[in-house]
């Protein structure tokens, strides 16, 4: 939450170069750098976030039973992700001094948070840089604890990137996307914290939900989802957000190490519908060091799975609403400067759980910050929660 009080950590910038926001000594820096790293234990968002919640014990939905059969089928389990680099959505983990780029919007600019954003021109893409599928990149910055997740995604020769979704998610809080708006998954979920991923199976423990999909949801959601795609108007379908649990009663004895630490996750954490597409598909990270025992996960059958009461439901009209941020202030220290020359950016806001200053900065953790304009620049102070976006702009001039 960003206040006129502050927030944890600190940010410093610069507009008109292309250094990075820098970042503190927070609890993300121990993620490593690199494609497909080790996060080194940190777990994104709070241990009180959905995602990271143990549904071992919650009771079943009423309509469980229905909805498993009718719904999902009489399918096993898929793992959509292997050995080959392009089978899986891959992440890469940049520190706080990646060059912040542009990234131009395009079919959900008004629901996308904007640039700039720290995203390598090599960054990898989901399928490969041909691929014609969702093309997500995910990036995660270790300086500054922000993830950044892009849909549709695509590099220019100056390094700027092109997406049709953009959405930056704080890893340190519980943030939500607003209400009915879309991030780079259907759902309005984050995508990465529901990957499987190889670091998490080697030091075997996972502590948070899968991310799958079904083909046919309805217009609805559940928490944690804040967004619909529904393509079926039958209301018995599930909603987004849908989780489902692996029966405490399934035995899992005679499967491998790993593949034991991958179905306990999914006893004590379960998977979140999180998109349409093939019936249990579930999502992970592309690695070399997967083995052939992945393919033993494709003998769970979707019988041994049980839906988790779902309470709220949320349809297009009764989904909850409340006060946008307040932005109070949003001041420069100079109305004119040299170019090149330093002028620091000032806001207070309220009811904001996390901020984004636009050309320049990008997400920030602090109430200010540093920038030098080359020329004439308009800043805009996004301020984002759950129930929607304020804006702000101030202009310094530069002769």
């Amino acid at each position: 939450m960003v206040s006129s009080g502050g927030s944890v950590g600190s940010s410093s910038g610069t507009s008109g170069s292309n250094s990075g926001t820098g970042g503190g000594n927070l609890s993300c820096n121990v993620m490593s750098t690199g494609q497909g790293s080790s996060l080194n234990g940190f777990v994104p968002f709070t241990s009180s976030n959905l995602w990271n919640t143990d549904i071992s014990s919650a009771p079943v939905d009423p309509n469980s039973n229905a909805i498993m059969t009718n719904w999902v089928g009489s399918v096993n389990i898929h793992p959509d992700w292997g050995n080959d680099p392009t089978y899986g959505i891959p992440y890469v983990v940049v520190d706080g001094k990646q060059p912040l780029v542009n990234v131009n919007l395009d079919a959900y600019g008004d629901e996308s948070d904007p640039g700039p954003m720290p995203v390598p021109p090599n960054a990898p893409i989901e399928g490969g840089s041909s691929s014609t599928g969702d093309r997500h990149v995910l990036v995660l910055d270790n300086g500054n604890c922000f993830l950044y997740e892009l849909y549709n995604s695509s590099v220019n020769s100056d390094g700027s990137w092109n997406a049709d979704s953009t959405a930056v998610w704080d890893l340190l809080s519980d943030e939500q996307r607003p209400y009915t708006w879309t991030s780079a998954d259907a759902a309005g979920l984050p995508i990465f914290p529901g990957l499987v991923r190889y670091d998490e199976v080697a030091s075997g423990k996972i502590q948070h939900a899968f991310r799958f999909t079904l083909p046919k949801t309805r217009a609805a959601f559940t928490p944690p989802a804040s967004h619909y795609a529904g393509n079926t108007g039958d209301s018995t379908a599930p909603p987004m957000g849908m989780r489902l649990r692996l029966k405490s009663s399934f035995n899992i004895s005679g499967f491998s190490s790993q593949m034991q630490v991958i179905l306990k996750a999914m006893q004590h954490y379960g998977m979140i519908l999180a998109d349409n597409g093939s019936s249990l598909f579930v999502t992970g990270v592309s690695d070399s060091r997967w083995g052939s025992d992945l393919d033993s996960l494709k003998t769970v059958p979707a019988s041994a799975f049980e839906v988790v009461k779902m309470d709220p439901v949320y349809t297009g009209s009764n989904y909850p609403t409340g006060p946008s941020p307040v932005i109070s202030s949003f001041t420069a220290s100079a109305a004119h400067v040299a170019s090149n020359g330093t002028v620091i950016l000032s806001w207070t806001v309220s009811g904001a759980d996390y901020v984004i200053v636009s050309p320049g900065p990008g997400a920030v953790r602090n109430t200010n910050v540093t920038v030098q304009p080359t020329s004439t620049t308009t800043y805009t102070l996004y301020a984002t929660n759950q129930y929607g976006r304020t804006t702000a702009t101030v202009t310094v001039n530069v002769p």
